[in-house]
């Protein structure tokens, strides 16, 4: 049988290059029943509203006025430590219930405010570093080397891309600064730039110049891909074809809303004409180039930001509202627009749930799924986007396989900060690693015995 490690690369012409996924029959002796071991991060801006998302706080009336991040929520959960199955779920959280017993919610965990900056821009650049405040010099912000990066120091080494940061901020207006709209630090004032556009991350990830002379970059590899398919069993024959099926189904789409948008630039709208895309399909199409990316081990690290903190141009929520809407105005018009900002709320974890199930479908070695061998992590730096609160932030973290115990609400005590979980991916992902940030601990109950 040929001996082909997962990470080879079919050629064609023009310098073209496109990765395998994980198959069985083309695996060494050595990578037989292993599979590469991953992190991704899924941000979400602007808090969730609390009573949609929270178990218990159905009832609870979240305070008006901007508090700063300081203040606590009426609806704090409970203060004291407790672990109980992930049995009902709630309205904003009802989408992960065929996959939850892949997921924990885990509630109770806080950032602490440094104060000197905008509380959203310090939510979002800091979420993944969570330093402890005033101890980085010359700087405002309590911002170092994120979490990503760290790990990727670690898994990283010997893939194209250490990490890859993936941003569904479609706008060109740069409303804010880099801190509203970026998660992934090499370094404090050292930016790991995320891609925005999915042209430019199918290209970064496959593409040559010469490919732009084509239509189709699968075309390119066909042919060396029909001879190493002879070697193939039948089920990876399958998975090869789902694989190109798939590429082929992203290129479609990326022509599509491309299309969409040279159209859109042709009409006059009070907005920019990048508001009318549709949101769900911009970033399930970036989210699935970050599925491939992390299948085919271009990466085994990445960041995936929903879209930025604060950036009141509005977005075309497909399927919720007639005309596109800003998420941060909603926000602070919590007691009116509760109903809308529910659906938003909602509409962002099923982008999430697409993203689980898809790799929940892709298999890999020894009966695991790509999502059983990557920490896959739901959350935002704002506990509730009205109050702009930093404690008790909604984290739901997905995969980890027999590592670690899914299918539970693990409630931390009063206190505990973010960067406790942190450390914990950390030790999972095989970092030997005593502290991160200002944590104090791990979270053992994630942690298998």
């Amino acid at each position: 049988m040929k001996t082909t490690s997962r990470r080879t690369f079919l050629r064609g012409i023009g310098g073209a290059a496109l990765a395998l996924p994980w198959m069985e029959s083309i695996a060494t002796a050595a990578t037989v029943g292993q599979a590469p071991q991953r992190m991704a991060h899924f941000y979400v801006p602007i808090g969730v509203v609390r009573r949609g998302f929270f178990p218990g706080e159905a009832d609870h009336i979240i305070p008006k006025g901007n508090l700063g991040g300081v203040m606590k929520s009426l609806g704090k959960q409970d203060p004291r430590f407790s672990v109980k199955p992930l049995d009902q779920l709630t309205p904003t959280m009802q989408p992960l219930e065929k996959i939850k017993h892949k997921v924990n919610l885990i509630t109770g965990m806080d950032r602490t405010f440094q104060q000197g900056t905008d509380v959203h821009a310090q939510c979002a650049s800091c979420y993944l570093s969570s330093a402890v405040p005033y101890t980085i010099q010359g700087t405002a912000w309590p911002l170092d080397r994120t979490l990503d990066h760290l790990v990727a120091d670690q898994v990283g080494t010997t893939t194209p891309f250490p990490t890859l940061e993936f941003s569904c901020n479609s706008h060109r207006d740069n409303k804010e600064s880099i801190y509203f709209d970026n998660i992934s630090w090499y370094g404090t004032g050292h930016l790991a730039p995320s891609i925005r556009d999915p042209r430019k991350m199918y290209r970064r990830l496959f593409s040559t110049q010469e490919i732009d002379r084509y239509r189709d970059i699968t075309d390119l590899v066909l042919e060396d891909a029909n001879a190493l398919r002879k070697d193939l069993g039948f089920a990876d024959r399958r998975k090869f074809a789902e694989y190109f099926d798939s590429i082929r189904t992203i290129e479609t789409q990326m022509d599509r809303l491309e299309s969409m948008k040279a159209e859109l630039a042709n009409v006059e709208f009070e907005e920019p004409p990048e508001a009318y895309l549709p949101r769900g399909e911009y970033i399930r199409l970036m989210g699935d180039l970050m599925v491939v990316a992390l299948q085919t081990g271009l990466t085994n690290v990445t960041t995936f930001m929903v879209g930025p903190e604060r950036w009141d141009t509005p977005y075309k929520f497909e399927g919720l509202f007639d005309k596109p809407r800003s998420h941060h105005q909603m926000s602070h018009n919590q007691t009116k627009m509760i109903d809308d900002l529910l659906k938003v709320d909602r509409f962002h974890m099923e982008q999430y749930v697409y993203l689980l199930e898809k790799m929940d479908a892709i298999e890999e070695s020894a009966g695991t799924s790509l999502l059983d061998n990557t920490l896959f992590t739901y959350g935002s730096g704002l506990g509730d986007g009205s109050t702009h609160q930093y404690n008790d932030l909604p984290i739901v973290m997905a995969g980890g396989g027999k590592r670690v115990p899914t299918g539970l609400h693990i409630n931390m005590p009063e206190g505990t900060p973010l960067a406790n979980l942190w450390l914990t991916q950390a030790r999972l992902m095989g970092l030997d690693m005593d502290r991160f940030a200002d944590s104090t601990g791990t979270i053992d109950r994630l942690m298998a015995s």
